[in-house]
Formats: structure tokens, sequence, C-alpha cells
């Protein structure tokens, strides 16, 4: 059964991926508005596919909730109604929680692909909460952080929501991301709980090493501490000078950018330093090769979208790339803690 579960989990941790993916190229495309209302998109489970199934017309059926654009505005159909030859507002009622009325259907159903995946995670989520309180090979601790990371999917499937209510708000985005990196923490913690077994015949514990890794991870969460305050720079130039205006999202940044981009050299040459420790003892951390991929792959996209203004898919690589970066730092510290209590 934990064989079992331990596979759910690993399903889990891809979804949340999935998640972050399909978030980075919403806003890689500009498409964060790309559906106006939440959980619906302009009032319908399944969006339209053309400007034309949102204009307002005579002798036609709308549903109660469905959604128009009439006006430069956005409008509500207060009761499934059926128009005659005249607009009449008293049958429909002002969309008031922000005033974005632009329909395009590339950004509409980038949008709307992002939402299925989260969809998809909460199905999984529901599997792996059911094995979880079902398994009669119970490990402490496991069920705790299931269920920890199933209120945090409820949280953030509530907080998108509040992302598009706000208008694609910065800090509310930040947020938004963080808490998916605490999911992937938290199902991390649980599948190492159950995997952890004879670890001592796979690694050895070195202290440099397992300082090293830990500040590693502290240098992590700076680096994305400061890249959302670099992003939250990036979207209002987005909004000042145009999404097309590539060339301007970076123009003249603030402190941060330069901390971030210097603070990248210094991650650098912990994590080299820390792949040559590996090697030297045998420590047996096959994780520290994709830490050092994950951090060429991040570095290089930074250069990137600084040098040649944001090249198609190079802000989705680089935010996977940080995500998967922390998930595989955090498990490797996993692990060295374990082995640092058997040292001790």
């Amino acid at each position: 059964m934990n064989k079992s579960l331990i596979k759910t989990i690993n399903v889990a941790i891809v979804s949340v991926y999935l998640i972050f993916l399909a978030g980075s190229v919403v806003r890689m495309t500009g498409s964060g508005m790309g559906c106006p209302d939440w959980p619906k998109c302009f009032g319908y489970y399944i969006p339209p596919t053309s400007q034309d199934q949102l204009e307002w017309k005579g002798d036609t059926e709308f549903k109660k909730g469905a959604i128009i654009i009439h006006n430069e505005a956005l409008y509500v159909a207060k009761s499934t109604i059926t128009t005659d030859n005249d607009f009449k507002e008293h049958n429909w009622e002002v969309y008031t929680k922000h005033e974005y009325a632009e329909f395009n259907v590339y950004h509409t159903y980038t949008e709307y692909i992002n939402r299925l995946s989260s969809v998809v995670a909460g199905f999984v989520f529901l599997v792996l909460l059911w094995k979880v309180t079902f398994n009669k090979n119970k490990i402490r601790g496991v069920a705790l952080l299931t269920y920890l990371a199933f209120v945090g999917m409820l949280f953030e499937a509530w907080l998108g929501k509040v992302v598009v209510d706000s208008y694609l708000t910065p800090y509310i985005i930040t947020i938004h991301m963080i808490g998916g990196l605490l999911i992937i923490g938290l199902l991390l913690r649980a599948k190492f709980l159950i995997s952890s077994k004879n670890l001592s015949f796979v690694y050895k514990y070195n202290k440099t090493f397992h300082w090293l890794l830990f500040s590693l991870l502290l240098m992590m969460i700076v680096q994305i501490l400061l890249g959302t305050q670099v992003r939250q720079f990036v979207d209002e130039q987005v909004k000042e000078y145009g999404f097309e205006q590539k060339e301007f999202r970076l123009l003249d940044p603030n402190f941060n950018f330069y901390f971030h981009r210097s603070f990248t050299i210094v991650v650098v040459l912990v994590s080299s330093f820390i792949f040559w420790l590996n090697q030297k003892y045998i420590l047996g951390y096959k994780q520290v090769r994709w830490i050092l991929a994950f951090l060429f792959f991040e570095a290089f996209t930074g250069i990137l979208m600084y040098y040649v203004h944001f090249p198609f898919g190079t802000q989705a690589i680089h935010l996977l790339s940080g995500a998967l970066l922390f998930g595989v730092i955090i498990y490797s510290l996993f692990i060295s803690y374990r082995l640092k209590r058997f040292d001790s």
C-alpha cells in the first residue's frame, strides 16, 4: 500500500508543478484576464470561442449568469431571458469586480487550460486523501501533511478567484505562488517520511555539505522573494507600456533586480561547491546534479529575459526551474537532516 501511496503523492506533486507551468504560460502570454470571472469563464463552464457569442442580440436566449460585453463593459444576466429588439438594462447588472471587458480567444483558452489543470490536481488530491485516510500501514505525520496540503489547495483555489477579481494585483499573485511552493514542500515531506528507510546505505552524512545545503535553501528563498519583487516591477511596466513592448519590461529596474541578478552568482558558487563535496566524499546525492541543471536553466533564462527582451518561453522556464530547484533542495535537506540525527 505504501508503494501505491508514494506513486499517488508523486502524481500529486507533478500535478502541482503542472499548475506552476500552466500559470507561467498564462503570465508569459498575458492571458491572466482571459476569463474575467471565476470559477466560470464569461459565465460559461466551457468558454465561448468567438466575440459573437458575447455580444447582445435580439430574439436570443441568455441563461442566468451569462456574461456579455456591451458598451465596453461586462453585463451579467440577472435571470434567464429571451431578448427582444432593444437592450433593456433592467435585465442585466454591470459586473463590478473590475472594469476589464475584452475577449481574446487565445487568452481565454490559455487561462481556461490553467484552470483545468487545477481541477485535475483537485481530483488527484481527493484520491490521495482517500488513500492516506484508509492506509492500514500508517506512518506518523503523513496524514497530517496530506490534509494540510489539501487545505492549501483549497486556499489556492480561493486565491485564484481573488487574483482575477483584483485584476491581477501583483502581491496577491506573489502569495499565490508562495502557497504553491508550500504545498510542494508538504507533499515532499510526506513522501520522504514514507520512503526514508535505509538512508544510511545510500547516502553519507557530511557536516559541511549539510550546512551548505541549508544555506542554499535560505538563499533560494531570498531569490524567490526577490524574484517576486522583480516580477511585480515587470507587471507595472506591462501595465504602463503595454504587453507587446517587451523592451520596456526591465527599463531602469530597481535595486531588487540588480541584487537578484548578482546574488545568483553566489548561489551558483555555493551549488558548485556542494556538487564538489558530493563527488569528493561520495555522499550519494544524485539530486545535486538536478540542482545544477535547474539552476542553469533559471540563470540562463534570466539572462535571456534581460538581454534579449523576454524571448518566448523564457518566463515559463524561469519560474518552473525555480520551483523545481526549490523542491530538489528541500528534499535533499530532508535526507541530510535524517542522516544528521543518525550521526549524532
